[in-house]
């Protein structure tokens, strides 16, 4: 039987609530999360009944859907899956579901020609792609970048609707480098993804600028209903990376002109896949190339270079240079002792 959309969200609802093993989940808390999920995603405010949400239980644990899921109650009344790392979203899709997907890749290859799809051509493959190695259990003809490990991808729909309909967030965030997370309030406003990674743009409700959250680093959100949402004015989103390699960029940040050297095995190289879009080629001979490139000095931009290795040097800016020769100084001293 194929899956209605409403009856979707209220399954990935609760797979995500007892994904979640931070808390523990009554079925009270479970209504109160699929009701706020149904005003979010469909403007639904009668909320949802507590026979629904029993029945949408036993409809995880059945074999109709595929799910089979392991929901089990403790302490008789806190719901939970036995197994710590199931998720519907791992469940094979059913044939009905199957079939309408294919339906929708057809529409989507027919539209592929039309401008504003020019930049779906790598998504319709990899669906169409996909869709043929679960259904006819072919060979995989075409490989996209992936890393299987990595955390926070089942965030990037609730974070876009939350964009999408200019909702305030209570994020639970721990950075790298924090002994422990924090809860804070945000405006969200922009999903970038960068090297397989997935980034929030986002505003802290007690913050005037804008700051850059890694989606593996969110450890929990909510929605934040008291709070009116905040648009953040005098950005253009479209425009406001292109200045920028990756994602790390502070309002004081400007572009400034780089000047890079690159020996003559790793010209070809650079001139048929750029550096950025703003790259110039100053000179070309038999040494080597001469690029200029307009971007903003961050931590982005020196991996991309120490990534050249020996086949790169640094002409300008002056900072840049002083800040590559510390870098490569102390990763070469790191062999000095070996």
């Amino acid at each position: 039987m194929a899956t209605n959309k409403l009856a979707l969200i209220r399954y990935k609802t609760i797979d995500y609530c007892l994904k979640n093993r931070f808390r523990k989940w009554t079925l009270e808390d479970l209504i109160e999360k699929v009701s706020n999920a149904l005003y979010e995603y469909e403007g639904i405010t009668s909320g949802i009944s507590k026979r629904t949400i029993q029945g949408d239980i036993q409809m995880m644990r059945s074999d109709r859907l595929g799910y089979n899921a392991p929901i089990i109650v403790t302490d008789k009344k806190f719901y939970t899956y036995e197994d710590p790392d199931f998720s519907i979203t791992n469940s094979p899709i059913n044939t009905a579901d199957m079939e309408k997907m294919k339906e929708i890749v057809s529409v989507l290859k027919q539209l592929n020609g039309f401008s504003y799809f020019d930049e779906m051509s790598d998504m319709i493959a990899k669906l169409e792609n996909n869709l043929h190695k679960s259904s006819d259990k072919t060979k995989n003809y075409i490989q996209f970048e992936n890393n299987r490990q990595l955390k926070g991808i089942e965030h990037i729909n609730p974070l876009y609707q939350a964009i999408l309909n200019k909702t305030p967030l209570l994020i639970t965030y721990r950075s790298f480098r924090a002994k422990a997370s924090r809860k804070d309030i945000y405006h969200p406003y922009l999903l970038k993804e960068y090297r397989n990674r997935w980034f929030l743009i986002a505003k802290p409700k007690k913050g005037i600028y804008l700051i850059t959250l890694a989606l593996d680093r969110i450890e929990e959100f909510h929605t934040s209903p008291g709070d009116i949402f905040i648009d953040y004015e005098g950005v253009d989103f479209d425009l406001y990376f292109d200045d920028t390699l990756g994602v790390t960029k502070t309002y004081k940040d400007r572009a400034q002109k780089v000047v890079l050297q690159f020996d003559r095995n790793m010209a070809p190289y650079v001139v048929t896949k750029p550096l950025h879009h703003s790259q110039q080629v100053l000179s070309d001979n038999e040494q080597g190339i001469l690029i200029r490139i307009d971007v903003v000095l961050n931590f982005e931009l020196e991996r991309e270079i120490l990534g050249f290795g020996e086949s790169v040097k640094v002409l300008t800016p002056k900072h840049l240079v002083r800040q590559i020769q510390r870098r490569l100084g102390k990763a070469a001293n790191l062999y000095e002792t070996a």
